[in-house]
């Protein structure tokens, strides 16, 4: 029954090579899945390897290894490596031609894989929206959104084109908060008591410290900007309790906030109210 099988070009392909290759296949990619768990359980850990670096390491043993399996399980069905050569560089010129586009993903995938500019977690800039990187294919690299909608986002672009990454070296981001006081307040006490109110937030970083700038003279009000370092994780919160200790700091200090003030003038309405009293 294993020497069944049938001829071709002079290749013949039985049962036998069919199992055979299924079998040196699966014994390959198994190997692969297990080496990946035995790093992932006995070797990241110890070597206190991000995340980000173990999943790119592992996508590479296994694209590796599952390459090699497939070039294994040709041979073992008989097909000659000259022959394979000559195929796969016919294969290659009709890539070049039809599928430049896909093989220009593929290169860059390579390419982030190995640089790293990009690794899972990080949170990089796309369509002037934070998204944070889910994972990273050798086509398309998938981003979800904080809104909780997945992008996938060629990796031809993320390796061509500008793209800001928020987290590339530290997960620590500056952030500012910009409020305009009343003309008559007190430019110290302002400048104090928004630098004394972030220095007592737990999600403000310490170091770099705090800083109040007086920005600007506004319409109708001083321009002061909070300037404070936290951790990208708890950036929106941090703004959130800022502002609300802002408010209550300031109406207990009765440092207005003013509202936009603009005076509209009419030219001749004196002359139109006269006429309309006489009238």
């Amino acid at each position: 029954i294993l020497a069944f099988g049938f001829t071709f070009n002079d290749l013949t392909i039985s049962l036998g090579k069919i199992f055979l290759a299924i079998f040196l296949f699966g014994a390959i990619i198994s190997f692969s899945w297990l080496l990946c768990q035995f790093l992932n359980l006995e070797v990241y850990p110890k070597k206190n390897i991000q995340f980000g670096v173990r999943a790119s390491f592992n996508r590479i043993i296994q694209y590796t290894l599952f390459f090699v399996a497939t070039l294994v399980a040709l041979i073992a069905l008989g097909f000659n490596l000259q022959n394979l050569a000559v195929a796969l560089g016919a294969l290659g010129i009709g890539i070049g031609f039809g599928l430049q586009n896909i093989v220009n993903n593929f290169a860059s995938g390579i390419i982030l894989l190995f640089e790293r500019p990009i690794k899972v977690g990080d949170v990089i800039e796309v369509n002037s929206q934070l998204a944070i990187v889910k994972k990273l294919g050798l086509r398309a690299t998938i981003v979800e959104t904080y809104n909780k909608t997945e992008v996938i986002v060629p990796n031809s672009l993320l390796a061509a084109e500008k793209v800001t990454n928020l987290t590339l070296s530290n997960r620590i981001v500056r952030s500012v908060i910009k409020i305009g006081v009343g003309y008559g307040s007190d430019v110290d006490e302002v400048t104090n008591l928004l630098k004394s109110i972030a220095l007592k937030s737990e999600l403000v970083l310490k170091t770099p410290e705090p800083s109040v700038v007086f920005a600007d003279f506004g319409d109708s009000a001083l321009q002061f900007e909070l300037y404070y370092w936290s951790s990208i994780d708890d950036r929106i919160k941090a703004k959130h309790e800022l502002n609300i200790e802002i408010i209550k700091s300031f109406r207990d200090s009765n440092i207005n906030i003013p509202f936009p003030q603009r005076n509209l003038i009419i030219e001749g309405l004196d002359e139109i109210l006269s006429k309309n009293k006489e009238s």
